[in-house]
């Protein structure tokens, strides 16, 4: 029997959804409603800069891109192949979905460390 990464890819995919559906919704109410309809105080730069020096904060925000980039990647996967019937180019659509994850991981571990 032939080895598969599916089950790995799959468990990236629920565990990004999971992480996606408890945070974005915060953080996109913070972002984007919230601070410019001055509901809250825009953080200065000086506190943005404090609150991201602290490694447990790091980590979860590296966490939550790289997830949800998998989680994003999984879906665009299976939408390009299964809902464009584009399933003869396979390899290429996962190493490019998959590839954009990776990357966006690594940028966000540098962007952030």
């Amino acid at each position: 029997m032939k080895r598969s990464f599916e089950p790995f890819w799959w468990s990236l995919f629920g565990a990004g959804g999971a992480l996606s559906a408890l945070f974005l919704p915060i953080l996109l109410l913070i972002f984007f409603i919230a601070i410019p309809l001055d509901l809250i105080r825009s953080p200065s730069f000086e506190t943005v800069s404090e609150i991201l020096e602290m490694w447990w904060l790091k980590l979860i925000l590296t966490g939550v891109i790289s997830l949800s980039m998998f989680h994003w990647a999984h879906r665009f996967r299976f939408t390009l192949e299964e809902g464009l019937q584009l399933h003869r180019w396979d390899r290429i659509i996962a190493v490019i979905c998959y590839g954009t994850a990776i990357i966006t991981t690594l940028l966000s571990l540098i962007f952030l460390y």
